[in-house]
């Protein structure tokens, strides 16, 4: 039988293949309907590794989450926020 931390490794793969599988969701959508993002991943991911004494950086994290180097994935994938999204940020900030 696996093991509870082999089971959450595997479904945090998943994860990280299916956000791949949809770059068409931007990370402004994930954060109005869901309070996080790719960003939060790799933020999650980062003090996971400084709570187990590995050296890592926001950058690397971040590569681990997106697949490629953060500016990288921006520039193929991220689009401009619409006014609506960004209005929706705004209010869910303030609540």
């Amino acid at each position: 039988m696996k093991s509870q931390i082999e089971l959450e490794a595997a479904a945090f793969r998943r994860l990280l293949k299916h956000l791949d599988d949809r770059k068409d969701v931007q990370n402004i959508e994930l954060m109005n309907l869901a309070g996080f993002c790719r960003n939060c991943l790799s933020k999650w991911y980062m003090a996971a590794a400084e709570e187990q004494g590995i050296d890592m950086d926001y950058d690397q994290a971040r590569h681990i989450v997106y697949g490629m180097p953060y500016n990288e994935w921006k520039e193929k994938h991220q689009r401009p926020a619409t006014p609506e999204q960004l209005e929706k940020m705004q209010q869910r900030q303030q609540q």
